[in-house]
């Protein structure tokens, strides 16, 4: 299994020594991103973790492998390159055998993240249950990554082009916390509230790290959901995001735009319909959220010192990580 990894070598000492370590996806930077914000929101971002005293691992396939943690140039080539596809579950086998370059969805980022055992994971927002999925059963392979792999998701909610009281019911029927942090409501992602009450708050990060540790020692499979909102600073008009998505959602069914190439044709959509805004407070809350995972990367590591266990011996490198 592990003849797919490339850890880097900053990474793979982190790990061996149970060092704060958040995972990162790469879908944001080749897809949900023009250049050149793409690229240096991916530096910006790894910067916001080592500045919160985490190491970031950016993740991606490249060369047949799963690279977990980037160069610099290798943000420089999925920012830049047209080639580099969309990967979610079903692409990962895909991509690894042909050599192909792919960028990590949350699901596979997910998938990745659990193969090298880092258990804290920040992205923008998650996929979740699409609008009209009555009629085309359109839903994340997020969410059910969420119910088996068991890794932390700090987000800003659900994308908000989705239908969100949908994704909430099929998180809580998937056996999946979602914590509203510092919120007593799901974010939506532009925005701060969504109206959605949520089961459970916490408004430190030990607070979610040891929910973290105590789902996972009763060997309760699956992933967490943090919902960290926007900053206020950045958030955006609800009337104005609400037009926005309308409009959007409009011209991508006019357009047959369909399948994984929807969430792309929104996120451009809306940044072209708010004048950039969409895209700023994108920025603004993928910085955030990484702050946040940070703060609980560090006390889940600190929690599983405490029983001063040895190294892991499957992370000692016996070949190049590149």
């Amino acid at each position: 299994m592990h003849d797919y990894l490339a850890i880097h070598p900053e990474v793979a000492e982190a790990l061996q020594a149970r060092k704060a370590v958040v995972a990162l996806e790469s879908t944001i930077i080749s897809h949900g991103m023009p250049y050149p914000r793409n690229v240096e929101t991916a530096r910006l971002v790894e910067q916001t973790l080592r500045d919160g005293g985490a190491v970031p691992a950016t993740i991606a396939v490249l060369d047949g492998r799963i690279r977990i943690g980037l160069t610099d140039d290798d943000l420089e080539h999925l920012a830049t390159s047209k080639s580099v596809i969309k990967v979610s579950r079903r692409d990962l086998p895909v991509a690894l055998a042909t050599r192909a370059d792919g960028a990590t969805t949350v699901a596979a980022t997910m998938i990745c993240a659990a193969l090298a055992e880092v258990p804290v994971f920040a992205t923008g927002g998650i996929g979740g249950v699409h609008r009209g999925v009555e009629s085309t059963l359109d839903i994340s392979a997020d969410l059910d990554e969420l119910a088996i792999t068991n890794v932390a998701v700090v987000c800003a909610g659900a994308k908000a082009i989705l239908d969100l009281p949908k994704t909430v019911e099929y998180l809580e029927t998937r056996g999946v916390p979602v914590l509203g942090y510092g919120t007593d409501e799901l974010p939506a992602f532009y925005t701060r509230s969504s109206g959605i009450k949520l089961a459970s708050r916490c408004d430190d990060p030990l607070t979610v790290a040891r929910i973290l540790r105590a789902k996972w020692q009763l060997g309760l499979k699956g992933g967490v959901v943090i919902a960290n909102p926007i900053p206020q600073s950045a958030a955006l008009d609800q009337g104005m995001i609400d037009g926005a998505i309308a409009q959007a959602l409009t011209d991508a069914d006019e357009q047959g735009i369909s399948g994984k190439e929807v969430t792309p044709f929104l996120l451009s959509r809306m940044e072209e319909l708010t004048g950039g805004a969409s895209l700023e407070a994108n920025i603004a809350l993928v910085r955030s959220n990484a702050a946040v995972a940070a703060s609980i990367a560090h006390a889940y590591a600190e929690l599983n010192t405490e029983t001063a266990l040895p190294p892991k011996p499957h992370l000692t490198r016996t070949r190049p990580w590149y």
